[in-house]
């Protein structure tokens, strides 16, 4: 009787503390164009906070992060970009390959 209930009390108290972990699809400007990029954006923002994980696909040029909503927001994950002087916007549809032939936007300084 004892083992029951302590797994039922365990078992509610999982479902209280359940985080809130959501996905956000973003592009970058300047485009994430090589390993440089990639590396530069996931050495920076997985230290954002409720930052979960961080994957970057340099065909479509996107990154997908998740992270724990009840400690962060869309924007603050922007914010982070900016602090590493990219400009981060939410990818609403599915991303598409990018032309390999389209010129790489300059950062002027």
């Amino acid at each position: 009787m004892r083992t029951k209930v302590l797994f039922v009390a365990l078992a509610f108290a999982s479902a209280c503390f359940a985080k809130d972990i959501k996905t956000v699809v973003l592009t970058t400007n300047p485009q994430m164009h090589c390993n440089n990029c990639e590396k530069k954006i996931k050495e920076n923002i997985r230290f954002e906070k409720g930052v979960k994980s961080i994957k970057t696909d340099l065909d479509t040029k996107t990154v997908t992060i998740e992270y724990d909503a009840d400690k962060t927001t869309v924007a603050d994950i922007i914010k982070g970009f900016e602090k590493i002087k990219y400009e981060a916007k939410e990818v609403k549809e599915n991303p598409k390959k990018v032309d390999a032939t389209t010129s790489a936007t300059k950062v002027s300084k």
